[in-house]
C-alpha cells in the first residue's frame, strides 16, 4: 500500500512518540487512515514519520448521476419559481404535490385499527397480494390461474420484478437476449446490464411521423435469434406515450410467437393509462389467451401511488402446473440472497384494497380521475400549441399518445426556447 510520510520534531515529541507506543502507532492495525511511528533520536529531539495510507477504495471512481434522477436533484436545487419537474415519472396535484390516494389512507387506517404484526414475510411474499395481483392482472376468471399455471412472487416494484426476472434469464437461458425497444424507460438497460444478460434494440419510435415505427419492429422482431427474449411495455409506453393498436398488438404476437421467442411484459400503469384496468392489461392478456408462456412484471408505484412502499411483482404464465411450481422454486431460490423476502406494509394496502369490494370500487374511481386529468393536460397541452404555432404542424399525436409521457418531435434548440 502506497503512503507519505514527513516529519515532525518538537520538545515534546518524547511524550507523544511514548503515546504512539502505547497505542500501537506503526502498525496499521486493519485502519486506514495515519499512523504515527517513531523512527530515530536526533540531537535530544525525537524525529517522528508520520504515514497516511492510501485508501483501498482509490481505485473507485465517482459515478456520474443518473439521468432520470439526476433531473429531481436539479429541480430542487433550482430556485425558480416557475419551475416544473420533468424527470421522474410520479402524479402530482395542481399545486405540484404528492398525491397520496384517499382509498390507501382509509386501507392504512384499517390496518392500524386491526394492529396488525411487522413479521417476516415468506421468500414469495404475502399470499393475500400474490392472488389479488395475479387475478387484476389477468382476470379472475381466466384459466391459466383456475388452473395453476401462473407463478407469482411479490417483489420490490417495477425494478425489483425486473431485475429477478433477468437474474432467472441469466442463470437457466444464459444463451438468450433481450431485446428492449427502441427508446426504453432508462433503467431497463441498467437492470440487464447488472445481470449480465446481453440485449438489443428493437425500432419503437418513428421521428417522421412522431409515431410508432411498426413495420421496423416487426422486422427486427422477426430478424431477432429464436428464443428471445422480446421486453414489452404493457400500456403506457415510456418514454413515447406511443402504444400499439389491438390489431398491431395480434400482429406483434404472430411475429413472437412464429420465431419462438419469449414475450416480457413491464407493466407499470396498469388502470393508470386509460383509467381501466381492464383495458390497460389488454395486450398482456391477448398474449395468455393464445398459450404463450409469459414474463409479466408489475408496480402499483403509479396506480396506487404507493412510489415508496416498493410494491410490485414478477409473475410468469408457464405450460402446465409443475413448470409453474418449479419456475416459483427458483425465482425463490434467487430472491432469497437478492433481498430475502419483501416489505408488508405495501403489499397488505394492495390485498385490502382488492379485496374489499368498497375500497376497490372507490380505487377505480380515483383511478379513472387521475387518468382523466393527464387527459386533460394532454388536451390542453395540444390547444396551447396548436394556437401558437403558425406553422401548420398537425400536432394531434400528442392526443393519440396515451399515460404520463410524450414525445412532441420538438428539437433540442425548440425545447430549449419554451423555458426563455
Amino acid at each position: 500500500m502506497a503512503s507519505a510520510a514527513f516529519a515532525l520534531t518538537s520538545p515534546a515529541a518524547s511524550a507523544v512518540a511514548a503515546r504512539s507506543k502505547v497505542l500501537g502507532g506503526g502498525k496499521s492495525q486493519g485502519r486506514n487512515g495515519c499512523r504515527v511511528g517513531i523512527t530515530r533520536k536526533n540531537f535530544g529531539h525525537v524525529m517522528m514519520a508520520l504515514a497516511v495510507d492510501v485508501s483501498r477504495f482509490e481505485g473507485v471512481p465517482m459515478a456520474p448521476p443518473d439521468p432520470i434522477l439526476g433531473v429531481s436533484e436539479a429541480f430542487k436545487a433550482d430556485k425558480n419559481d416557475l419551475k416544473l419537474n420533468l424527470g421522474v415519472g410520479a402524479y402530482r396535484t395542481e399545486e405540484l404535490q404528492p398525491y397520496v390516494l384517499n382509498v390507501v389512507k382509509k386501507a392504512e387506517n384499517l390496518m392500524l385499527e386491526k394492529g396488525e404484526n411487522k413479521e417476516y414475510l415468506p421468500i414469495e411474499g404475502l399470499a393475500a397480494f400474490n392472488k389479488a395481483t395475479a387475478e387484476l392482472l389477468l382476470g379472475a376468471d381466466n384459466p391459466v390461474i383456475k388452473q395453476g399455471l401462473v407463478a407469482t412472487l411479490q417483489s420490490l416494484s417495477g425494478t425489483g420484478s425486473l431485475r429477478l426476472a433477468a437474474a432467472f434469464i441469466q442463470r437457466y437461458f444464459p444463451e438468450a437476449k433481450v431485446l428492449i425497444s427502441s427508446p426504453t424507460w432508462g433503467n431497463h438497460k441498467n437492470i440487464f446490464n447488472d445481470a449480465r444478460v446481453p440485449w438489443s434494440e428493437y425500432r419503437y419510435y418513428d421521428p417522421k411521423t412522431v409515431g410508432l415505427d411498426f413495420e421496423g419492429m416487426i422486422a427486427d422482431i422477426e430478424a431477432a435469434p429464436e428464443g428471445s427474449f422480446v421486453l414489452l411495455h404493457g400500456c403506457a409506453h415510456n418514454p413515447t406515450g406511443i402504444d400499439p393498436s389491438p390489431e398491431q398488438w395480434e400482429k406483434i404476437a404472430d411475429a413472437i410467437q412464429e420465431k419462438k421467442h419469449m414475450p416480457f411484459f413491464d407493466v407499470a400503469y396498469q388502470g393508470f393509462a386509460s383509467g381501466s384496468l381492464d383495458e390497460d392489461a389488454s395486450s398482456v392478456r391477448l398474449f395468455v389467451k393464445r398459450g404463450m408462456e409469459v414474463f409479466v412484471a408489475q408496480s402499483y408505484s403509479k396506480n396506487l401511488g404507493l412510489y415508496a412502499e416498493r410494491i410490485g411483482a414478477i409473475n410468469v404464465v408457464c405450460s402446465a402446473p409443475e413448470v409453474a411450481d418449479r419456475v416459483k422454486s427458483q425465482l425463490k431460490r434467487l430472491a432469497r440472497p437478492m433481498y430475502s423476502n419483501p416489505p408488508i406494509h405495501g403489499a397488505r394496502i394492495v390485498a385490502n384494497i382488492v379485496g374489499d369490494p368498497t375500497m376497490f370500487g372507490e380505487w377505480k374511481q380515483e383511478m379513472e380521475q387521475m387518468a382523466g386529468r393527464i387527459k386533460n393536460v394532454r388536451q390542453k397541452l395540444y390547444d396551447s400549441l396548436s394556437a401558437k404555432d403558425k406553422s401548420g404542424k398537425d400536432w394531434s399525436f400528442i392526443l393519440r399518445q396515451i399515460g404520463m409521457f410524450s414525445y412532441t418531435g420538438l428539437n433540442k434548440a425548440q425545447i430549449n426556447g419554451m423555458f426563455i
